[in-house]
């Protein structure tokens, strides 16, 4: 076998952890796969003859242009730092037991609402946490890809837990997370404001992105979502249940055609928030094939 075919070889063999890795950093799975792409255009030119851990380069080469992205993203984006906006969806059936597509799919994901707080925080310091705390490399192979030493790369990381762990909630198992989310999509189709009041928490943000080039639509308290979702289910004309990111989600149709896709995050027996995209370009590029 030739380097090159070798090279290829161990490229294809960790492409799909160097996709998760990519789309844990990036929130995006367009994103995620350029990424991927851009490592192995950079891999294929370099000399590989002395690289004892090619996984470990691997990733690292991944890292250093997910971060690029990152940058190159707070730069171009002219709204406020503090708008956060949904990442992509991966979506499954509700039960993928009998499917080794929708169990390597979840296997894949990390929750929406981890993703969302994710979203807040800069790029070195979402990269230091994801490779640290979500793939466990060690401090002193994180340091070097954020510029820093790995004493500091430790403390960016607790910074970036401390965060995570104030803003995810602790979701329950699937039985009750559904059961919370059936009782809401019921009480809002029949227009039923005391029993939306009463599985919302009071302070329930939900996240809409509807349009790229536009800030998402955010609202925050139970009384206005519930009154928001009610008006929601006048213009949809049936939904479905289904995994987003290994949790329960909502698909809401037009005709055959899908209007939006909501991640919930369930606690305590109430909504905490709802992160939705009904961005129609970004819908189109989500794979719901085997689900509607």
């Amino acid at each position: 076998m030739s380097g090159n075919e070798f090279l290829v070889d161990e490229f294809e063999a960790h492409r799909g952890h160097l996709r998760a890795v990519a789309y844990r950093m990036l929130g995006s799975l367009a994103e995620a796969e350029d990424a991927v792409q851009e490592t192995w255009l950079k891999v294929a030119a370099a000399d590989s003859d002395e690289v004892a851990n090619i996984g470990g380069w691997f990733t690292t080469v991944t890292s250093r242009v997910c971060l690029n992205m990152l940058r190159s993203r707070r730069t171009r984006r002219e709204e406020p730092l503090e708008i956060v906006h949904v990442p992509d969806p991966i979506v499954a059936p509700l039960d993928p037991a009998d499917d080794p597509e929708g169990q390597a799919v979840l296997a894949d994901s990390v929750s929406v609402a981890l993703l969302v707080v994710l979203e807040t925080l800069g790029p070195s310091e979402r990269l230091a946490f994801v490779l640290h705390d979500l793939f466990a490399m060690p401090f002193e192979e994180v340091a070097p890809i954020v510029g820093k030493t790995p004493a500091a790369a430790r403390k960016m990381v607790s910074r970036a837990r401390a965060r995570v762990r104030g803003a995810t909630p602790r979701s329950p198992g699937l039985a009750e997370q559904r059961r919370v989310v059936d009782a809401f999509t019921a009480a809002a189709r029949g227009g039923d404001l005391q029993t939306l009041m009463a599985v919302l928490d009071p302070d329930v943000v939900i996240r809409t992105d509807i349009a790229a080039d536009r800030a998402p639509l955010e609202v925050v308290g139970a009384a206005e979502a519930a009154r928001g979702a009610v008006t929601f289910q006048r213009f949809t004309e049936r939904t479905q249940m289904v995994l987003v990111n290994g949790g329960i989600g909502v698909i809401a149709f037009k005709g055959d055609a899908v209007s939006s896709i909501a991640a919930f995050s369930v606690e305590g027996g109430r909504i905490l928030a709802l992160n939705i995209v009904a961005d129609p370009e970004r819908l189109a590029r989500i794979d719901f094939s085997g689900i509607t």
